[in-house]
């Protein structure tokens, strides 16, 4: 047989070329938005009321937020000047919907939902949608994003203006146009103006800039939007300076265990190549945000305690960032891929308890609607009410139901009167005076809040040693409530039936 006639049995017998291997495409824009963002408002509205419960922060910004908004601007002068945005906006928000439990948090969750998304979508940009997605699902899953995604307070508006500054800043870079700079600076100084302290991402996000080694117009670019921040920060941080005394009650860091743990896993995980895409790759833009807030806090602090780990929430926009990119890193090593999956069970296992005890009144630090209701169990009609100190007024006056029928002894302006959130008290002489005017005092003193310093305060407890004695003491979520009863009145009839009430 000739070469010519074998060669179409030899042709019959190859096979045709195959088609290279395509990978699987990543997860759409879409669903990189919207899993993360339905994940957060599934977890904050699980269990949202906590039992129809209120903490002191979240009780101040519902008394505050009701007022004008031209008290709340006079309230602000004397205190808490750095949240008065804050109190602006939801007042418009109880304005439209009602004051009510769910509005005061139902902020929160939305505001931590768009976080979320915010940082599912720089995942995908600096790493793929695949550590997107998984950086956005992990968000909402940390313990303290969980956690103050359900508080009426400001920091989680505050931490997705921060998600999506951030994100504004990465889109920036590469494009250099000043119209995505405004968007940037104008992000960032409303989460500066919503807390202060917001304005260490920005520190964090020039160190990012710099590590990247960007051009020197992108830098000058960032320094100008940067000063625009701090310029229109500045006045409210120089206000603000002179009521510092707002947070004299951190003696040291608060909850700093949580911060050392994340700082620890994110550097950790910073050491396997996650990301580099673009100019600004993930490590260097995640590592800066999670660790230097925090860090700064805690060098300052053996000059002025300030670290309190809700004032660095936007951190976990790093820990997400870099858990998601790394468990999409040892996705892609196949070899380890199972291993990384047995892991995330295992974390989400872990997390479980952590979760429900979220949501419950004692994952706070203090119960006011626990106060008020205990307050009105042991007052009765007519009863003197005390509080140590007076500026734990407002632990009972989300409801003022429970101290209708009992009389403040201390107290001469009520706080939406005089613009303050405790109220204006007597002088000391005053109120020594009218506590002698009755047998039974019901004392509200929250934990480390006695100074003897204060001469109001001095004389409060003075006269209750001197003439009265404790008659019974019930322990509540950061707070005491103790019956006294005046001496004399152990000898009368009257002081007898007294007694027996008491104990019954």
């Amino acid at each position: 047989m000739s070469l010519d006639e074998r060669a179409p049995t030899a042709a019959r017998t190859v096979s045709p070329p195959q088609p290279a291997r395509r990978q699987s495409p990543g997860p759409s824009t879409a669903l990189v938005v919207i899993a993360p963002l339905a994940l957060a408002v599934a977890l904050g509205l699980w269990g949202i009321r906590r039992k129809n419960t209120m903490w002191g922060d979240e009780s101040v910004t519902y008394q505050v937020a009701r007022r004008d908004l031209s008290q709340i601007w006079l309230t602000a002068q004397q205190v808490d000047l750095v949240h008065a945005l804050y109190y602006a906006v939801m007042h418009e928000i109880f304005g439209l919907f009602g004051a009510g439990l769910l509005t005061l948090r139902l902020p929160s969750v939305l505001a931590m939902a768009s976080a979320a998304a915010g940082v599912g979508l720089l995942g995908s940009r600096l790493a793929g949608p695949r550590a997107g997605l998984l950086a956005g699902l992990v968000f909402p899953l940390l313990p303290q994003v969980q956690k103050y995604a359900q508080e009426g307070r400001s920091y989680a508006m505050v931490c997705a203006l921060v998600t999506w500054a951030t994100y504004a800043l990465v889109a920036a870079v590469p494009h250099r146009a000043r119209r995505r700079w405004a968007v940037y600076g104008s992000t960032m100084l409303l989460a500066c103006l919503l807390h202060e302290f917001a304005v260490l991402a920005l520190l964090a996000h020039g160190v990012t800039l710099v590590l990247s080694r960007v051009p020197r117009p992108v830098l000058r670019a960032w320094s100008a939007a940067a000063a625009g921040v701090v310029a229109g920060l500045l006045p409210l941080a120089i206000r603000s300076a002179g009521q510092s005394e707002q947070v004299s009650w951190i003696g040291g860091p608060v909850r700093l265990r949580y911060f050392l743990v994340a700082a620890v896993v994110g550097m950790v995980c910073a050491l396997a190549p996650l990301g580099v895409r673009g100019p600004v790759r993930l490590s260097v833009l995640a590592v800066p945000i999670l660790v230097l807030p925090g860090l700064l806090l805690l060098i300052v602090s053996p000059l002025k305690p300030l670290f309190v780990d809700r004032y660095v929430l936007f951190s976990n926009i790093g820990i997400a960032l870099l858990l998601g990119a790394w468990w999409d890193y040892f996705h892609r090593l196949r070899r380890c891929s199972r291993s990384a999956w047995i892991a995330a069970v295992a974390a989400l296992a872990a997390l479980v308890p952590t979760s429900m005890s979220l949501r419950t009144p004692q994952s706070r630090s203090n119960d006011a609607t626990a106060i008020g209701a205990t307050v009105r169990r042991e007052g009765r009609p007519g009863d003197g009410l005390l509080y140590l100190s007076g500026r734990h007024r407002v632990l009972t006056a989300a409801n003022p139901e429970d101290t209708r029928f009992l009389t403040d002894l201390a107290l001469a302006r009520d706080p939406a009167a005089s613009n303050t959130l405790g109220g204006v008290e007597l002088p000391a002489p005053d109120i020594a005076a009218r506590m002698l005017e009755f047998d039974r005092i019901v004392a509200v003193r929250a934990a480390g809040t006695f100074s003897a310093t204060d001469p109001r305060e001095a004389a409060k407890a003075g006269t209750l040693r001197r003439h009265f004695r404790e008659y019974g003491t019930t322990r509540v979520n950061g707070a005491r409530i103790t019956v006294y009863v005046r001496h004399h009145a152990f000898g009368t009839p009257a002081g007898a039936a007294a007694r027996v009430g008491c104990v019954l």
